[in-house]
């Protein structure tokens, strides 16, 4: 049994190594990082995988200058393996891409196979999420079976300013309890 594992990982290092040399993709089906609404709206139309209705399926999202659109595909798209997809914008760009998989048509060791055999081993895993990452992408898979794309440059900008908003708001706490 020992010997068979270590058979099994002189084959696989090696080609999850050379799977790791190509970049990570930036979305799906034509859907980038980086586009605007507009351009998404655009190709959400030509693609009909996603489900897409047009506008109604265009919302507002609390905060300065974020917007989604979320698309369904259970009753234009019965035979798309996407089920809900979300593209969330900040600033008129396209920074997260979730596209939600039906289980009863993918798995996702199917799905964890795949990413593993093109871009190598996550960079991180755990039981709930498997991530590979670059300096300007993140890829994620999560269970049940999901797949999110992410602009890691905004998010990690918008983390940031979520944590110094905190901080503002921890210190006028502070000195409001010491007002008391």
């Amino acid at each position: 049994m020992k010997r068979l594992i270590t058979s099994l990982l002189l084959i696989l290092v090696p080609l999850c190594w050379i799977a790791a040399q190509s970049s990570l993709p930036n979305g799906y089906a034509g859907i980038h990082l980086g586009m605007t609404v507009d351009e998404v709206k655009e190709a959400l139309q030509k693609d009909g995988q996603f489900g897409y209705r047009g506008d109604r399926d265009v919302s507002l999202l609390p905060g300065e200058n974020r917007s989604i659109i979320e698309t369904d595909t259970s009753r234009t798209a019965p035979y798309s393996f996407l089920d809900r997809c979300w593209f969330q914008f900040y600033e008129d760009r396209l920074y997260i891409i979730t596209i939600n998989i039906k289980t009863e048509k993918m798995d996702h060791y199917s799905v964890f196979s795949t990413l593993c055999g093109k871009y190598g081993l996550p960079n991180s895993l755990n039981p709930s999420k498997s991530e590979w990452t670059n300096d300007s992408v993140m890829i994620s898979l999560e269970r049940p079976l999901s797949i999110k794309y992410t602009d890691k440059k905004v998010f990690d900008s918008l983390l940031e300013q979520s944590r110094v908003d905190k901080s503002v708001l921890e210190n006028n706490q502070q000195h409001f309890l010491e007002g008391l």
